[in-house]
This record gives C-alpha cells, structure tokens and sequence, in this order.
C-alpha cells in the first residue's frame, strides 16, 4: 500500500553525493535532496525516495526573502515560507509551518550538511542533504 504524502517545497533535503561548500557568508543557496525516512503512526517507517514524496530535486534557499523553492528551470512553482531562521555556532537553523506541516532544518554552514524533519498528524519524515552557495 502506498501512503500519499505531499511535502511543500520546503521539506526536500536529503542526502546527496555532492560536495557541499562553505556557506558561513551565504544568504542564498541550492540544496539537493536524497533518500527521506517516511513514517506513519501505527504502520511504521521506510525508506522513500524524494520524488515519491512530491520533494523537488532542486530546493532553493532564500534567507533574505525567507523562502525555501523550486527552481526556475523545475516549472513547478513552488514556495514556501520560512518562519524562524536564526545562525548560531556555525549553523542555520530554518523552521516553518505551511498546509498543516510543520518542519525543521540544520544545515551546517563550514560543509553544507543539511539534516530536516517534518511533521503532520501521525506522519514524519526526515532526512538528509547537501546546500552549496548558489
């Protein structure tokens, strides 16, 4: 049985084979995502793949505008809102709630890491990725 779960643009990093960058000065980055861990409440955990989530492939990182996107080149349009963004001892940390979701996201500015949860009622998924200056 698949579990059909739609995650707003936001929600998309995983982990990824690239080299990430120093984004200590980075107001702007592109984040690539890879494997997420699904959950649901009473069924358990798997492993998905990004697509099979609804994540972009590509998740654009505006600290400034505070918006996490699709690209241009994805056609899909998508944007979602980051409502607390702070730095601190080296890391972002992103957080925001949009359609009943709620995520969060570490990307460590000296290698790009990225590490994201989300939740909804009774489903979370997690993950990991790599963010470079874009």
């Amino acid at each position: 049985m698949k579990i059909p779960y739609n995650f707003p643009a936001l929600a998309l990093l995983v982990v990824s084979p690239l080299g990430a960058d120093m984004l200590e000065d980075a107001n702007r980055m592109l984040c690539v995502p890879g494997d997420v861990s699904y959950c649901v409440s009473d069924i358990g955990c798997k492993t998905e793949l990004p697509e099979d989530k609804n994540i972009p492939e590509f998740i654009e990182v505006d600290l400034k505008r505070k918006t996490l996107a699709t690209t241009k080149a994805s056609g899909e349009g998508r944007s979602t809102p980051i409502g607390s963004q702070q730095r601190q001892d080296g890391h972002i940390y992103l957080q925001g709630v949009e359609n009943g979701r709620t995520f969060s996201m570490v990307i460590s500015e000296t290698t790009g890491n990225l590490t994201f949860a989300i939740a909804t009622d009774g489903e979370t998924a997690t993950g990991f990725g790599d963010c470079t200056p874009d």
